[in-house]
């Protein structure tokens, strides 16, 4: 008797494991097809002379059907407040981050949201040498670090060179 207690047991866990994991599948499913992450794209001039500034223009694209939102922390979108941009020479040496770093508090309120209506985009622009240590002429490349506060997909890095 204990053995069939222990093999229908068995067999009731493992029929109800298949359809939890069954259910989890379907959901996975729905969510990635249902949400259409915000894109991020990155421009600056190519070539900037030394004592000039250094603007990155940050553009966020909503390609979805419905209004999205991201957290503007980390992005171009607040005052230069935290690092969210790697910036580095041509001999991959990382320039220093000078700029403010603010303490957060979390969750993000939600005044810390801006929202894009459905295929429409919105444009920031940062001086760069207002925070980063650029001195020294070079070719210098920058990559969006800040995707995992702000929630944006920035998939390009950008080059420009600083020249006398």
């Amino acid at each position: 008797m204990k053995n069939k207690l222990l093999i229908l047991g068995a067999a009731l866990m493992a029929l109800s494991s298949c359809s939890v994991n069954k259910s989890k599948a379907v959901s996975a499913k729905e969510d990635s097809t249902a949400i259409v992450p915000l894109i991020g794209k990155m421009s600056i001039k190519h070539a900037i002379k030394m004592g000039d500034s250094v603007v990155l223009k940050f553009t966020v694209y909503n390609k979805a059907d419905s209004a999205q939102q991201f957290c503007k922390w980390h992005t171009p979108f607040e005052p230069l407040m935290s690092k969210y941009l790697e910036v580095k020479d041509a001999t991959g040496n990382e320039m220093l981050y000078q700029g403010a770093m603010a303490k957060r508090i979390m969750p993000p309120p939600a005044s810390s949201y801006i929202k894009i209506n459905a295929h429409d985009s919105i444009s920031a622009t940062v001086d760069l040498v207002k925070a980063y240590a650029i001195k020294a002429p070079s070719k210098y490349t920058i990559t969006y670090v800040g995707q995992n506060m702000s929630g944006l997909v920035v998939k390009d890095s950008v080059s420009f060179v600083y020249e006398k």
